[in-house]
């Protein structure tokens, strides 16, 4: 079925938005920081849907050791025996943390479960689980958002044909991506069947329409900052102090050290 097309947010209203969310997303972090709250974000979608540089543009500004990404390489063999949300509940926040997971534990529900990688009844058992799971989580008191990436197939195909154009790119490619082209049909189906058992009142799915990138950035970063009820906090007052008198130090000679190359002077 055609989609209407929504016509592209220019870059210049997408400029100047961007960096007003940027703000407020740091004035989100210290009410974190200072409040001592838990914050758990979600970034799920199709290869290619835009996650990654959406999640790019949410830390762009904010503080590494407040806000981390946590996106997990394939679990070890001693991770394939232990209960399969272990590893996710070793990255989850401490007070005063936010955490942005760069795909999460509905792996299970998606790739695992299209690709063979998980058993009919791990993934049955993963759905019955991971409402309890969550809600788990909501009760202890952390801020979990989820959000889902809806790209269509073309704007995928486009994607994916840039990437393998692009030297600076070509690595976000593997041929599991590719694969996906191939099973897009068999991913719909588990997208769908994954919300229907997960998408609950105290952690529901949100859907981000992923075909522009730049209106779906400013789209989930909006919505991040209107759902959670932070505050502007008021920073320390600070000044800079007048610089003491020299107390004799000298420089030692820059023939003594070792320097890079001026490479800039060779443009």
């Amino acid at each position: 079925m055609a989609e209407d097309k929504v016509a592209k947010v220019p870059r210049r209203t997408y400029e100047q938005e961007l960096l007003r969310l940027q703000t407020e997303l740091v004035k989100l972090q210290e009410w974190v920081r200072t409040e001592g709250a838990r914050l758990v974000v979600i970034f799920e979608g199709r290869d290619a849907a835009g996650k990654g540089g959406t999640i790019k543009r949410v830390t762009e500004h904010l503080n590494p050791r407040v806000a981390r990404i946590a996106a997990l390489p394939k679990p070890t063999e001693r991770e394939r025996t232990q209960w399969y949300f272990q590893r996710y509940v070793e990255r989850l926040p401490a007070a005063g943390e936010i955490v942005l997971f760069d795909r999460s534990w509905y792996n299970r529900a998606g790739v695992e479960h299209v690709m063979g990688f998980c058993t009919p009844d791990e993934y049955k058992l993963f759905l019955r689980q991971c409402p309890i799971f969550e809600r788990m989580l909501v009760e202890d008191g952390i801020l979990l958002r989820k959000y889902w990436f809806s790209v269509s197939d073309a704007a995928q195909q486009e994607r994916f044909r840039r990437r393998l154009e692009d030297p600076l790119r070509r690595w976000k490619l593997s041929p599991m991506d590719l694969e996906s082209l191939t099973r897009w049909e068999d991913y719909s189906r588990a997208k769908d069947e994954m919300l229907v058992h997960t998408d609950i009142t105290e952690a529901p799915w949100y859907v981000v329409e992923s075909d522009d990138k730049r209106r779906a950035r400013l789209n989930m970063i909006a919505h991040l900052l209107d759902s959670v009820p932070y505050q502007d906090v008021e920073p320390p007052v600070l000044e800079l102090p007048e610089r003491p008198p020299s107390k004799g130090y000298q420089r030692s000679p820059r023939n003594l050290q070792t320097y890079v190359p001026d490479h800039a002077a060779t443009l």
